[in-house]
């Protein structure tokens, strides 16, 4: 997957994740707490729809790295490369 993809993708999760939220603002940079109304649950919710749509086991140490949109990108997509859209 592109990291294109990945965004659209990562965007597709959060919709449904918190389908009252307006993610046509979200900025890359910023961290999706502070973007969105996200609890721990709603996290793991994305983390654990990451691993059933996609096979990508995130190890509960490498969380952080999913703070934000540009992160989170930059983490996925060695992971994601063979992925098919």
């Amino acid at each position: 997957m592109t990291k294109e993809e990945i965004r659209e993708a990562v965007l597709q999760i959060l919709e449904d994740i918190a389908p009252d939220e307006d993610l046509s603002d979200l900025k890359d940079d910023i961290s999706f707490r502070e973007q969105l109304e996200l609890d721990s649950m709603d996290f793991l919710d994305i983390v654990m729809e990451l691993r059933r749509q996609y096979r990508v086991n995130i190890p509960e140490e490498d969380y952080p790295a999913l703070d934000s949109m540009s992160s989170t990108i930059e983490y996925l997509a060695p992971r994601m490369t063979d992925i098919q859209k």
